[in-house]
């Protein structure tokens, strides 16, 4: 099987691809990997490089949230389509809405990672304006012109059906980690959070105010520098800025608790690192990660801080019950395995194959 996949070289969607085109090669299954955004940075080309099967196809195009993106969106498309036509792939596995409404020599699968409009909706409490309305528009076309839809989450699903319509082939496929990479060792007396720090929807901000009530340090991992240039500071914690993979790994494997507790957060990949290593899990109460977590985690509401600061303190007070819920995370974490995920794409992308041979598609433009 030949799979031409995008992707993003920004948080979770890079590390999300690469683990499914791992998965995909130890079936078999070529990769031709195209990204978006930010060209890869040496760490991101010598992983690809290590996968078997995956050859790398880097670009700056831009995403569809990015400023005025739409002319630059068009050339991408047509760089896609060149690509398509030389690596002659049997579906096309796109982590982008835009290039849906293509004309592709192959059956499109879609996944709805996260979108403006649910994001918006979680943070600020209302829709974007209607400077917005324009990606709206591309977003819809994208989803439409997809064979197939796939979310991280039912949450997921549903935003993109309220906001968009998902249309009728849609389905759920959990993200998935490798076990391996992240294993517990010797817990230390901190608290960690990690990721794309600048995201409102991660609400990490909270964590530095109430930083100051707790007996244990806050140490905070990933960019803090907004993409409109922006750089967010965080008073009263350890900030490590933006590290390594392989460092952090072993965060996750030193940290007690790993604490996010966020307002929006379609699956969360760090969450999952995190509890594999066996960190004790405190998250944003949404729907989201109540339904990906269930009783293996504390939930606190994202605007409540004296409901965070009193949780976290009563996990530093109670090692036996930390460590509890430790163990919770972990177990709870190795259901949503990489061979799981792989194994669900590889029979989503054998139905579309199948369909194709009895109904040949028609896009949209291209």
């Amino acid at each position: 099987m030949k799979v031409l996949m995008t992707t993003d070289t920004v948080g979770g969607i890079w590390h999300y691809a690469l683990e499914l085109a791992h998965g995909l090669s130890e079936h078999g299954a070529e990769v031709a990997l195209a990204t978006l955004g930010d060209m890869p940075n040496d760490e991101q080309q010598q992983a690809a490089a290590a996968i078997p099967n995956l050859t790398l196809h880097p670009s700056q195009y831009p995403l569809e949230w990015m400023p005025d993106p739409w002319a630059e969106l068009e050339r991408a498309g047509e760089w896609l389509l060149d690509l398509a036509a030389e690596f002659k792939p049997d579906v096309v596995h796109l982590n982008n809405y835009y290039h849906g409404a293509l004309t592709w020599p192959a059956p499109v699968l879609m996944v709805a990672h996260s979108c403006v409009y649910s994001w918006f909706e979680a943070v600020h409490g209302t829709l974007p304006d209607r400077g917005w309305q324009r990606y709206r528009q591309a977003v819809d076309a994208g989803l439409k012109g997809a064979d197939m839809v796939v979310a991280p989450s039912a949450a997921m699903l549903a935003s993109v059906d309220k906001f968009y319509g998902a249309g009728r082939n849609t389905r759920v496929i959990a993200n998935g980690r490798r076990s391996a990479e992240f294993r517990p060792r010797n817990k230390r007396a901190r608290i960690l959070a990690a990721g794309r720090l600048w995201d409102e929807g991660k609400n990490v901000l909270a964590l530095a105010r109430v930083a100051p009530q707790l007996s244990w340090p806050v140490r905070l991992i990933g960019d803090a520098h907004h993409p409109d240039g922006r750089e967010i500071r965080f008073d009263n914690v350890e900030w490590l800025g933006p590290t390594g993979s392989h460092r952090v790994a072993r965060e996750y494997a030193s940290a007690s608790i790993y604490a996010l507790p966020a307002r929006y957060e379609p699956f969360g990949l760090s969450i999952l690192e995190a509890a594999l290593a066996g960190c004790t899990l405190v998250l944003g109460d949404i729907p989201s990660l109540r339904e990906i977590w269930g009783k293996a985690a504390l939930y606190v509401r994202p605007d409540d801080d004296h409901q965070l600061a009193k949780t976290l303190n009563g996990l530093i007070a109670n090692g036996i019950e930390r460590q509890s819920w430790g163990v919770r995370a972990r177990h709870r974490a190795r259901r949503y395995s990489a061979a799981r995920m792989t194994k669900a794409y590889l029979q989503a992308y054998g139905e579309l194959i199948d369909a194709r041979r009895s109904t040949p598609r028609m896009g949209t433009h291209g």
